[in-house]
């Protein structure tokens, strides 16, 4: 699960098999886990994305963050 949500700009999500999710400041879109996307944005956006930790970070599990606890 990915939970990116935006404070200023424009984020688009490219759902794999389902089209574009466009993002307006204020907006959240909840990924579900397992799906396939690609967040990105045409200029610059302010986002908060919200992930599991050892999320990898392009679908590679090698780069993933590891677990740590603040």
């Amino acid at each position: 699960m990915t939970t990116p949500t935006t404070f200023q700009g424009q984020l688009e999500i490219d759902i794999e098999g389902e089209g574009t999710v466009s993002l307006a400041p204020g907006q959240l879109y909840i990924v579900p886990k397992g799906v396939r996307h690609r967040p990105r944005a045409r200029d610059e956006a302010h986002i908060l994305l919200i992930e599991p930790t050892g999320t990898p970070n392009s679908g590679d599990p090698l780069t993933a963050a590891p677990r740590r606890v603040i």
